[in-house]
């Protein structure tokens, strides 16, 4: 423990913004978003340090009120985003809706296929029309499940 504390007062910059790394690892690695403030407060003791070495109580109680008040802050001004209900991540034909792709070849009785987002796509038409020719542009109206799409000619 001795030694610890001699590198400190030998080294408070580094000992500090050791401690954001390790902080900005752990966030990384879980991904909860809290770390994030912590180990930013971290660094900005360190950056303190540099110019004023405190000690470690009063630059231990300045890494408290500069954490609480950027989390205070982060939650106010940069919120999370609220989740889409329904809406799946890994379901990419949920994000298709509203997209132009283009019809790959010739409609039949309504069904065909479409390139949209990368992609190439089961479909069919929105209403009754004549099937659009290879290449024409489509908006994705709906997505129907199993990975089909209805759309319409633009």
């Amino acid at each position: 423990m001795q030694e610890v504390e001699v590198f400190y007062s030998l080294y408070p910059f580094w000992t500090w913004l050791a401690a954001g790394a390790l902080l900005l690892a752990l966030e990384t690695a879980t991904g909860s978003g809290y770390l994030l403030w912590p180990a930013a407060s971290a660094g900005v003791v360190a950056l303190f340090t540099l110019a004023v070495h405190l000690g470690l109580p009063l630059e231990a109680v300045i890494f408290a009120l500069l954490t609480v008040a950027t989390t205070i802050l982060a939650r106010v001004y940069w919120p999370p985003r609220p989740r889409q209900p329904g809406h799946d991540l890994n379901d990419r034909g949920a994000g298709l809706v509203g997209r132009w792709g283009e019809t790959v070849g010739i409609f039949a009785a309504g069904q065909g296929r479409v390139f949209v987002d990368g992609c190439e796509w089961s479909a069919e038409l929105d209403n009754d029309e004549v099937g659009p020719p290879p290449g024409a542009r489509v908006e994705v109206v709906e997505v129907i499940g199993g990975g089909r799409l209805k759309v319409r000619p633009a």
